[in-house]
């Protein structure tokens, strides 16, 4: 039995302890919450639709290769490796889309080089900023997000660079 295995014990324990001795219907309890996630969950469906639909189009239409292109020159000036590009511009948009990525460079270049451990900190370092907000907002009911998706960027940016110079600080 792992030291997890033991918390979640104590934790429902306690859950249940704590509803016996305060005389809590604890199953009616947990189907109001159960019916209360199921509501939540079905009010933020259409928002994470059109997040995985417009992701699939920016992939599958080309323009990440197009942006990846037109990138490519400026990035290798200041010094940010091309083979990373990918991975800065997928992950804002798709959690599963940037594992994929990520496991391609790894696969491609090896999980000790300076490529692939760059990747690993920039996974590590960032946000999938579009689907977290549509998520959130969306399950509450905010249409206009104001300015997080552009704080969201710039912050996703800040990232992409303290990553690069710590690994060029770590592993160069």
């Amino acid at each position: 039995m792992s030291f997890s295995d033991i918390v979640m014990i104590l934790v429902v324990g306690g859950i249940l302890t704590y509803g016996l001795f305060h005389q809590v219907d604890i199953y009616s309890s947990f189907v109001e919450g159960a019916m209360d996630g199921a509501k939540s969950a079905f009010r933020i469906f259409p928002y994470i639709l059109a997040v995985i639909f417009a992701i699939n189009l920016f992939i599958q239409s080309g323009a990440e290769d197009f942006i990846v292109s037109l990138l490519r020159p400026i990035t290798s000036f200041v010094g940010f490796p091309p083979e990373l590009l990918s991975l800065a511009i997928i992950k804002p948009l798709s959690g599963g889309g940037s594992l994929g990525v990520f496991q391609t460079i790894l696969d491609s270049y090896g999980a000790d080089t300076f490529i692939g451990r760059c990747a690993s900190v920039l996974m590590g370092s960032s946000e999938t900023i579009f689907y977290t907000a549509a998520v959130y907002f969306g399950s509450v009911g905010i249409t206009n997000t104001r300015h997080t998706i552009k704080t969201g960027l710039l912050a996703h940016g800040a990232s992409i660079f303290a990553a690069l110079a710590f690994c060029r600080y770590m592993f160069n």
